[in-house]
């Protein structure tokens, strides 16, 4: 089973950027289907973005043509780079692993990592 660790939050200005990491040990990386969410307190996990083993990606409406996601097999860890940060995209960011497909559903996800927080002050 994969064992997954974020870090990289922390607290930016509107219209600021974060990249968020994602290390994978305990399998590689690359064999995973793998996505990004978020949760803020009282909602459900919100699916951000996605990428299959081919590079495939798939990102929610809310942050296309801000959020990136991107690997880099070799080190075994996955990224989310995030542009023009708007204060509702501040939440707990998860990393997950291994889906069989290609989606931003968080029931479709089997490993976790234990969230970093992003906070964008309004």
């Amino acid at each position: 089973q994969v064992q997954l660790e974020e870090s990289g939050g922390g607290s930016v200005q509107a219209g600021g950027s974060l990249r968020l990491s994602c290390a994978a040990s305990g399998s590689t990386l690359s064999t995973y289907y793998m996505a990004w969410f978020r949760q803020v307190p009282g909602k459900e996990r919100e699916g951000v973005a996605a990428i299959d083993r081919g590079d495939t990606t798939v990102y929610a409406e809310s942050v296309k043509g801000r959020f990136t996601v991107s690997r880099d097999n070799a080190k075994n860890i996955l990224y989310l780079q995030m542009n023009s940060l708007k204060p509702e995209d501040t939440a707990m960011y998860y990393c997950a692993a291994d889906s069989r497909v290609l989606v931003l559903m968080a029931q479709f996800y089997n490993a976790w990592g234990q969230g970093t927080q992003v906070t964008v002050p309004s």
